[in-house]
């Protein structure tokens, strides 16, 4: 993309637009954007809820070539008419099928509506259901697939383990396993207040713990990865949705204090450590309750997760 942007003539507007799910997926999209292309001459703004508007007014009065957003805010700043794509022409979809699980469906909608018909349009997306496949069909014109490296196993350098537990023993599982294991942990739980419940229990028990989720606010969010990636906290617990695009090579222990949904978001929690060429440890409670989830992840692995 910088390449293209680099070899033509600067429009209006902005030309390439890429849309994330998450805001810290779009900070660090931005962040790159900036490193590789500020040095050619590109500018980049970031449009993300949770920031005031005022310096993304200031940033799209600067006529940006790139526009990084996530499809809520970018969409009030096309209702406001403060942000225009009539001059885009490469849009990004990035992780279209956490984007369209989050409810933006309507707002990619109506965002692609206004950007130019002669567009290239790239979607990514680490599965393709039936939702992300109609957004394919009707907005990307003849579309080549390609499939690289699909998220279908786990990379080898990540020990896997379960305990079969029941709710109770869960907590004292966990804090077991911190008081013996050292290391980076990040914490998977399913919802926004019982990762709060969580880092309030691990804290107490003495260990350095902040929390990622959707309820946070924006400077929050950012102290806590900063911090979690600076070694400030050693315990990051979060939900899937707040801990997309998170990327901190330290993580040596996975820990899923419930299991997730889908086979592939086990995939992609687990794949947060053994990153860089390193060894990780991914520890799964499971109880009762999750044994349909725990069948459906252990058939897609194609083996039993250890005991």
């Amino acid at each position: 993309i910088i390449e293209r942007l680099c070899a033509s003539r600067p429009g209006a507007g902005a030309r390439a637009l890429v849309l994330a799910p998450t805001r810290e997926l779009a900070l660090q999209i931005a962040e790159h954007f900036a490193m590789l292309g500020g040095a050619r001459g590109l500018r980049t703004v970031t449009l993300i809820g949770g920031e005031p508007m005022g310096p993304q007014l200031a940033g799209l009065a600067r006529r940006p070539d790139v526009i990084v957003a996530t499809p809520g805010r970018l969409f009030d700043h096309i209702e406001r008419r403060s942000a225009t794509l009539s001059s885009v022409r490469i849009v990004v979809l990035d992780e279209a099928d956490r984007m369209l699980d989050m409810g933006f469906a309507p707002q990619v909608e109506r965002i692609l509506a206004v950007t130019p018909l002669d567009r290239q349009t790239l979607c990514f997306s680490a599965t393709m259901p039936e939702e992300v496949e109609r957004l394919v069909r009707k907005h990307l014109s003849r579309p080549e697939r390609v499939e690289v490296g699909t998220v279908a196993k786990p990379v080898a350098a990540v020990t896997q383990r379960l305990y079969a537990t029941d709710s109770g023993q869960k907590m004292p599982l966990l804090l077991q396993l911190l008081g013996a294991e050292r290391g980076q942990t990040l914490v998977f739980t399913r919802t926004k207040h019982r990762a709060d419940r969580l880092a309030r229990a691990v804290a107490a028990a003495g260990h350095r713990v902040t929390r990622l989720h959707a309820d946070r606010t924006m400077s929050q969010r950012r102290e806590a990865l900063d911090g979690f990636r600076a070694g400030r906290y050693r315990v990051l617990v979060a939900t899937d949705i707040a801990a997309r695009g998170i990327d901190v090579p330290e993580i040596s222990h996975v820990v899923n204090f419930d299991l997730p949904h889908t086979p592939e978001d086990y995939i992609h929690r687990i794949g947060r450590t053994a990153r860089a060429e390193a060894t990780g440890q991914a520890t799964s409670f499971a109880v009762p309750e999750e044994r349909d989830q725990l069948r459906a992840i252990e058939r897609h692995l194609g083996h039993p997760v250890p005991r």
